[in-house]
């Protein structure tokens, strides 16, 4: 984790929940974790990242607990262990994912996730039963972060999350695009996030030995989405999104910018976790979430903008990863967040 990383406050108002209103409490671990208590009440502050990673670890001790007083019952000390142990014993993500659900619900109470294959489609839906709203919001993301951080590490790869929707409405976050990806809503009908099921069949790669230095690390690990900001993935993300569809260079080309040879920028992409396509891919998506929820250009001028030559092409390709059409997914979105507005506002 570099220095200059960061997070917002508004995920260290969530560790610091279980704590209630003992304001003294709450001052000593900031201190102790080296966070300056006035960020609390300016959720989008930024937090030294290594400082939120001290934080965690410092409120499991404090709450006794690894899901930091937001669940009824919570997880003991050890149990995160525990279930890293049984799922580094199954051979792919899919048995693994299964297995993480089933044993998180051995632990809380609140909170239950369940995982759905649909064809292409894996989606973790959950259901939340605090009676605090407060503890469901923030027991909700924590619970999310966990599921797809651990799916990461097991896979030993990034896994890009291509809709994420919770039922609670919040402000917007700049972590937010990181953490969740760029199909993000707010104040939707149930929590759940979706990806491509294909990851699913990727083994295990994790063992003991690595199991141990997670472990170690385990924050770090748990707050992945906001490293490797500065990798050689990111420069890629930020490389295509400065550009049209029509002047993204190819893998050589791209390569060459960076005074690789081809086979080195193909190795230096697969440690990250990803290959030139896969960015690619997810970056075509995400121009496409958001111009479909926050322009105001034609269906058609997007399908040009993203490199399909027919209109129909972008259609099939769309509903491909959303199913449903571009035109539906618009209006379904903006009625959204016309209803988020109005709460907010309320």
């Amino acid at each position: 984790m570099r220095e200059k990383d960061s997070v917002a406050a508004y995920f260290v108002q969530a560790m610091l929940h279980g704590m209630g209103d003992d304001a003294q409490r709450v001052q000593a671990v900031l201190e102790q974790a080296g966070i300056d208590p006035a960020v609390i009440g300016q959720p989008t502050a930024r937090v030294p990242a290594n400082a939120f990673a001290a934080l965690w670890l410092i409120q499991i001790r404090e709450l006794n607990d690894e899901f930091f007083g937001l669940d009824a019952h919570g997880m003991p000390p050890g149990a995160f262990a525990l279930i890293c142990r049984a799922l580094i014993q199954e051979p792919d993500l899919h048995k693994a994912m299964r297995q993480c659900l089933a044993n998180f619900a051995l632990f809380l109470c609140d909170f239950r996730g369940t995982l759905t294959v649909r064809g292409k489609r894996a989606v973790i839906s959950l259901d939340s039963h605090s009676a605090n709203e407060e503890a469901s919001r923030f027991g909700e993301e924590t619970f999310l972060v966990l599921m797809i951080s651990l799916l990461c590490w097991l896979g030993g790869r990034r896994i890009p999350i291509d809709r994420a929707d919770f039922r609670h409405a919040r402000l917007s976050l700049s972590d937010d695009r990181l953490l969740w990806g760029p199909n993000l809503t707010f104040g939707a009908e149930r929590t759940e996030i979706e990806f491509a099921s294909h990851y699913l069949r990727l083994p295990v790669v994790q063992d003991l030995a690595s199991l141990k230095v997670f472990l170690r690390t385990a924050p770090q690990w748990l707050v992945i989405r906001f490293r490797n900001q500065h990798g050689l993935a990111s420069q890629v993300h930020q490389r295509l999104r400065s550009s049209h569809y029509s002047d993204w260079p190819t893998l050589q080309a791209f390569a060459l910018e960076q005074h690789l040879s081809p086979s080195t920028f193909r190795r230096k992409l697969e440690r990250e976790g990803c290959s030139y396509q896969e960015i690619k891919d997810e970056v075509r998506r995400a121009v496409a979430f958001e111009q479909l929820r926050e322009s105001r250009a034609s269906i058609s001028d997007i399908a040009e903008q993203l490199g399909f030559q027919e209109p129909s092409a972008f259609h099939r390709a769309f509903k491909k990863w959303t199913g449903e059409s571009p035109g539906r997914y618009r209006a379904r979105y903006q009625g959204e967040r016309a209803d988020v507005v109005a709460e907010l506002g309320a």
